[in-house]
């Protein structure tokens, strides 16, 4: 394709470079639609499988485009993905060696483009340095909340200087860490923090490019807001001693024509107005057999109607899964009542409809707020990495939904876990946690919509990254 170089260095010129998880080009792409919005150039960087469903995200400007990228051939990468969604974790750590070779290409297209800046992720932390060299400027984009940043990927997370924590050490927050209601977590949550620590094929593992990311870059900028998060904020600019510019939650907006298809619509449309529980864990989140069946059978006791999506990898097959997992006889016995789908849902257009008054999710951030801006209470069930914190941050700082209950030490939850938590606010609304989690909800829910706030967000986003740049508004 050919590559519309910058001409003119009156308006901002972003290049845009996401790791190749679409849990982190979406962040990217949400960021770029508001950026463009507002006049600002954007070339989006990603692997040429990606392209063309980028471009369908991607709000059409005559001042973005999408340059593909070739990945290398490493040995055991298949041919033509597009995304870890279709790798398996070894793949996905191949994935990063695959990346680091891409450099030469990358200080070619920046060369050539001559950008203002390059966003990047936290894969490529020899990108600063790069783009130093070449004279341009680097943001980090942390596409996580504030509190992941301070809790996991902060210089005083180490004890000493060569020894990472162990699991009794990520179970309590670093030294310096703001008073807030994060004070300990659960010893299954901190073992899983551990990946962060681990190395793979020789190379630097999560947080050694975390942090060098964050420590090398010209300014990072945050997905998040002061009102929501504005101590872990502070504790981030205190650890970095740099600028650390806030791009809001970035509320995806959906069009008017984004229509429900029929067959869930109507289903939907048989029930009462927030009566119905959704649940959905994403695309790359998967459930075990024994977590299946208790989640399965805790929606069953609520006795409320459901919608429950259920993926697996790539390499499984979906029926054969669910005819595994799922109880005995459950399906005879939910019939009329709940619904089982895999796949891809159209998930912004079920939380809007008028029957869905409930959102079990995993506590992907940007499936928590898409159930905020849709008036669905969330409970929410972690499984793995930032999602652990970020449940902590809605259901502690926020207090704006409410967390299924596990065991300490491996994380188990059962049925009535399930149905407790779900309990709490769609029966007992007029009571206790139910009734303040709503309030809270409201709350954020009109703080989030408020356009003329998340505008202000962006726009002085671009004056502050245009005075960074020497550009004269």
């Amino acid at each position: 394709m050919e590559i519309k170089k910058e001409n003119s260095r009156t308006n901002l010129h972003l290049v845009m470079f996401p790791f190749f998880a679409f849990g982190h080009i979406s962040p990217f792409v949400q960021l770029s639609n508001k950026l463009s919005s507002h006049g600002v150039k954007i070339s989006f960087f990603s692997a040429q499988a990606n392209i063309n469903r980028i471009q369908t995200i991607l709000n059409p400007n005559p001042t973005t485009q999408v340059v593909p990228l070739t990945i290398p051939h490493v040995e055991g990468l298949p041919q033509g993905f597009e995304s870890t969604n279709e790798l398996n974790p070894t793949q996905s750590e191949l994935l990063k060696v695959a990346l680091d070779l891409m450099q030469p290409q990358i200080k070619n297209l920046l060369l050539e483009l001559k950008p203002h800046f390059v966003i990047f992720d936290f894969a490529q932390e020899w990108l600063p340095k790069m783009a130093y060299d070449l004279g341009i400027k680097t943001a980090f984009y942390s596409v996580f909340v504030a509190l992941s940043t301070a809790f996991l990927t902060v210089p005083s997370r180490l004890h000493s200087e060569k020894s990472y924590p162990n699991v009794e050490q990520l179970k309590y927050p670093p030294s310096g860490f703001p008073k807030t209601s994060v004070t300990c977590m659960k010893t299954f949550e901190a073992r899983d923090f551990l990946y962060m620590f681990k190395s793979f094929h020789n190379k630097p593992c999560v947080y050694d490019r975390v942090i060098s990311g964050l420590q090398g870059c010209s300014i990072i900028l945050a997905k998040t807001c002061n009102e929501m998060e504005g101590p872990y904020v502070e504790y981030v600019k205190s650890q970095f001693k740099k600028p650390v510019l806030l791009v809001g939650s970035v509320v995806p907006e959906v069009e008017p024509t984004d229509e429900l298809e029929g067959k869930w619509g109507n289903w939907l449309d048989q029930f009462e107005a927030k009566s119905v529980i959704f649940c959905s864990f994403g695309s790359e989140t998967f459930l075990n057999d024994d977590q299946i069946k208790e989640l399965a059978l805790g929606l069953e006791l609520t006795n409320l109607p459901f919608f429950l999506v259920l993926n697996f990898p790539k390499d499984k097959d979906a029926s054969t899964e669910l005819k595994r997992a799922l109880p005995e006889g459950f399906l005879e016995r939910v019939k009329g009542k709940g619904v089982i789908s895999s796949g891809w849902v159209q998930q912004q257009q079920i939380l809007a409809h008028k029957s869905v008054g409930c959102y079990l999710c995993h506590g992907g951030f940007s499936s928590v707020i898409e159930g905020l801006v849709n008036d669905c209470q969330l409970v929410m069930l972690p499984l793995k990495g930032d999602q652990f914190l970020n449940c902590k941050l809605v259901s502690g700082d926020l207090r704006a939904g409410v967390e299924v209950n596990r065991r300490d030490e491996d994380g188990h939850f059962g049925k009535w876990d399930i149905k407790s938590a779900i309990k709490s606010v769609m029966v007992e609304v007029d009571e206790g946690i139910g009734k303040s989690i709503r309030v809270n909800h409201k709350k954020w829910r009109d703080f989030l919509l408020d356009k003329s706030v998340q505008d202000k967000l962006i726009l002085d986003l671009v004056k502050e990254m245009e005075g960074v740049a020497g550009i004269s508004s």
